[in-house]
């Protein structure tokens, strides 16, 4: 009885292996045909195995200058005006998380916009920039890189909770929200793609304590695009049990559906915290519970809310923001959809239209500070 259920098993988990490995074949080759895809190894070299931190710690230290010297519209403000500083904290799970933060130096902050990071992401890339516009315009700014994300401690691109990762923030920003200068100012989420789940998973569990949130792209549901068939899903959801840090889970380059700007796509290389190899299979079972948690609970969300999404993203489903935006209980609340747009709309679009978004952020800000 034990050898034949020991030979069911190993039958099953190799005609999953053989189907994941197909299905991973055939979107190989379906992807070769895009010439304008990012090829991370012909722009900054090979950066070596960044599973652990100190060596993401070491290659951001190496390419630092290199990133604020790209010719990206958000990368070009300066730093005059803001005080900016980082530092790490270990928190109540062991984790050493690492923050960055954003001050006017002239004047008190009128707000507190704390930011979520998407997928695989850092807050001190694309979104330095974003930080210090805001900044600029009087508000203080706080970006934290997630466990496994950026230069925060924990296996690189690994997500075995996602509820624990929305404590890990609510736990950070709630001690920088107790300090003095900031305890009785508006305090705002920024979300951004899995950011934008974070938030609400915060706003979930937390539904008075946030003055609002601004919601680039949120991941209420991963696209058909970017998910792969239900029989693989389904085999991916036992083989995490088994391989919870294996990177099985075949997909597309994040960067070549979500950038329009092939310039902009192309500088994601300097990227080099960022997370760019095939996802987890513990992160992506992880990722695709959270996103049916929250499409479920959209009647809850209550707070003042921006949502913002390109109309033709295939990463995050632009229909499920207009859902939120329809079924939330909120009574202040606006959606912005960018005709043509993808979905990296503050980073990875034609100036044009990311002038546009800043624009449609700072308006929104400045009517509830």
């Amino acid at each position: 009885m034990a050898d034949n259920l020991l030979i069911l098993t190993f039958t099953v988990f190799s005609a999953g292996i053989s189907v994941l490995y197909l299905y991973r074949k055939r979107r190989s080759k379906k992807d070769s045909l895009n010439v304008e895809s990012v090829r991370q190894e012909n722009i900054v070299g090979d950066l070596g195995n960044l599973d652990h931190e100190y060596d993401r710690r070491k290659v951001r230290s190496l390419f630092q200058e290199a990133q604020l010297n790209l010719d990206h519209i958000l990368l070009r403000e300066s730093l005059d005006g803001v005080d900016a500083e980082e530092f790490y904290r270990t928190n109540h799970r062991g984790i050493e998380i690492f923050t960055r933060s954003w001050i006017p130096n002239k004047g008190s902050a009128k707000a507190v916009v704390f930011i979520c990071h998407g997928y695989g992401d850092t807050c001190t890339f694309f979104l330095e920039g974003f930080s210090r516009i805001l900044a600029k315009e009087g508000y203080a700014v706080f970006g934290m890189d997630y466990a496994g994300c950026g230069l925060s401690a924990g296996l690189h691109g690994f997500i075995p909770d996602f509820d624990k990762l929305v404590e890990d923030v609510i736990e950070n920003y709630s001690i920088i929200r107790g300090r003095p200068e900031f305890e009785k100012l508006p305090c705002f989420l920024f979300g951004q793609s899995m950011g934008g789940a974070v938030a609400l998973k915060v706003h979930l569990k937390q539904p008075a304590a946030w003055n609002g949130a601004i919601l680039l792209a949120p991941m209420c549901k991963v696209s058909e695009e970017v998910q792969p068939p239900w029989i693989v899903i389904k085999i991916l959801i036992g083989l995490s049990y088994i391989f919870p840090r294996a990177k099985f889970v075949p997909g597309k380059n994040l960067a070549d559906l979500a950038f329009r700007d092939v310039k902009k796509r192309m500088q994601c290389a300097y990227n080099v915290v960022g997370y760019k190899d095939p996802p987890r299979l513990r992160t992506a079972v992880e990722l695709l519970g959270a996103t049916k948690e929250i499409s479920s609970r959209l009647n809850e969300v209550s707070w003042p809310m921006l949502i913002l999404h390109g109309a033709s993203d295939v990463v995050t489903d632009p229909s499920v923001s207009k859902a939120l935006y329809e079924q939330c209980s909120s009574n202040d609340k606006k959606i912005c959809l960018y005709d043509q747009a993808w979905h990296s709309i503050l980073d990875g679009e034609p100036d044009d239209v990311i002038l546009q978004v800043l624009s449609d952020i700072k308006s929104w800000l400045l009517l509830r500070t």
